[in-house]
């Protein structure tokens, strides 16, 4: 059963979108939607946290992974079988500190490149950048308390943001996949996963 809202595929992992009351928790309505895909009930769903919070499924669910993030009136629900997966969704709005943030968080390599660019440019991809480093430190499970400078992403030829370099605890940056799309007019989505 898909719940409603939008729906989007990326290889092995699937990804809604619906609405969300703003100051609730995400737990309650992002189990219904898992429920609803495994056809059982949410308080039956065998999802458990651990100590830093993180979701996980155990038992037989246990080789599924998934995470969710909302912001504003949304909610951003992922699974998918055989991945370590984060997402993170993101209102992009002009932000004053925008550049002391990078200045002060990022990578040195991505210090030298959005500090070249104009003031729209560096907006553009200062969410993209944001929104990526948080879904991929959800997935590791130590969310951005790990350090947003022991990632590194660059756009590729194409313009596709890519992980070029991550810190040797993240694992393999190779082996990371990463998805970024506007998911509504405001708001940035990205989608961080990992074999298991």
């Amino acid at each position: 059963m898909s719940p409603a809202g939008r729906h989007w595929q990326f290889g092995q992992v699937e990804v809604w979108l619906l609405p969300h009351t703003p100051g609730t928790r995400g737990e309650p309505q992002a189990r219904e939607v898992l429920a609803g895909v495994f056809d059982t009930t949410p308080e039956a769903l065998p999802l458990t946290r651990d100590e830093r919070s993180r979701p996980w499924l155990i038992g037989e669910l246990a080789h599924y992974g998934t995470g969710w993030s909302h912001s504003g009136g949304h909610l951003l629900v992922a699974l998918g079988e055989g991945a370590r997966l984060g997402v993170d969704l993101e209102r992009q709005r002009p932000r004053k500190q925008m550049r002391e943030v990078i200045r002060r968080f990022f990578h040195p390599g991505e210090i030298a490149w959005l500090d070249a660019l104009d003031d729209s440019g560096c907006e553009h991809w200062f969410f993209r950048v944001w929104c990526a480093k948080e879904a991929l430190l959800k997935a590791h499970g130590h969310g951005i308390s790990f350090g947003l400078e022991k990632l590194r992403f660059a756009p590729d030829a194409a313009g596709a943001l890519q992980l070029v370099w991550c810190d040797p605890g993240l694992g393999d940056a190779t082996r990371w996949h990463l998805y970024e799309w506007q998911a509504t007019e405001d708001f940035r989505a990205a989608l961080a996963w990992y074999p298991l």
